[in-house]
């Protein structure tokens, strides 16, 4: 997705993957800023740790508290900072890492586009808080969700999110539980649907799908979960993290860039990718 996107861009750059263990993120952050890399994407389970890691954070890193993308900037003569993309980037007087929040626009993006759905107002439960799960709870806050439940396998940070968006979101009425009542969206953050033999991310003894108006699936690989197939089964609408991921993606590469992002390129590439049609 990347990679088709720098390339529709025509930028002479490479986007790489590197596993990185938790202890060694601070040396990696620091090693991709002496490298003049442009900017760097987190994924689990580095996104809160680097919260503490960036020298600064941009205002939706603070807003969710979670970093999934980093742009490195320097200092030129004049003081002012720019991204390392810029052309006079080796006369840089110092150099410092940023980081960004673009998962948190992005799922609530693709719930809207995916499934046309307005979060304002709609009822939605979120299965998983931890990690894209708890920014997905506060976003769907912050953007008028009428009655926010939360499940999580962990009592204490279902809590722990509740008490967060009570604080933050008070227009937002937040359950810890199933509801009883039909509901508009399910939104599942948690990893249960990556391997085969997993089970539901939801216990069919407490709701039926029959009361669910959408299901949003944030894993994007493989492309229908046990969950999705189910939902899909009784005539819920669903949606894959497709969306999500293309919608977040985008917004790094214009983060790091600082040009718009074809989103489109970038969609058809993640899609050859996810639908295995990459020779199609």
């Amino acid at each position: 997705m990347q990679n088709s996107g720098i390339e529709a861009l025509g930028l002479d750059w490479r986007y790489l993957a590197f596993n990185v263990h938790p202890d060694s993120l601070a040396d990696a952050i620091r090693g991709a800023q002496n490298m003049h890399f442009v900017g760097l994407n987190l994924t689990v389970p580095h996104k809160q740790l680097a919260v503490g890691l960036v020298d600064e954070l941009d205002s939706s890193a603070r807003e969710w508290g979670a970093v999934n993308t980093i742009r490195f900037e320097g200092k030129d003569a004049n003081g002012d900072w720019h991204s390392l993309a810029h052309p006079d980037s080796d006369g840089f007087l110092e150099l410092r890492s940023v980081g960004y929040n673009t998962d948190a626009d992005a799922v609530v993006r693709a719930c809207e586009e995916d499934l046309e759905i307005e979060i304002a107002s709609s009822r939605i439960l979120i299965v998983g808080v931890g990690g894209a799960g708890r920014v997905a709870a506060l976003k769907v806050a912050a953007s008028g969700c009428k009655c926010l439940f939360i499940v999580n396998r962990t009592q204490s940070k279902a809590e722990s999110v509740r008490e967060e968006i009570r604080s933050r979101f008070p227009g937002c009425e937040v359950i810890i539980g199933y509801p009883e009542e039909r509901i508009d969206l399910l939104i599942n953050g948690t990893s249960l649907g990556l391997k085969d033999g997993d089970s539901l991310p939801v216990d069919l003894s407490r709701i039926s799908l029959l009361s669910v108006g959408a299901v949003y699936d944030m894993i994007y690989q493989p492309a229908e979960t046990p969950l999705l197939r189910a939902a899909k089964a009784v005539g819920c609408k669903v949606s894959n993290g497709l969306g999500m991921l293309v919608y977040q993606g985008a917004k790094a590469l214009e983060i790091w860039s600082e040009r718009e992002a074809p989103v489109a390129a970038m969609r058809l590439a993640l899609e050859a990718h996810i639908y295995g049609n990459a020779d199609e």
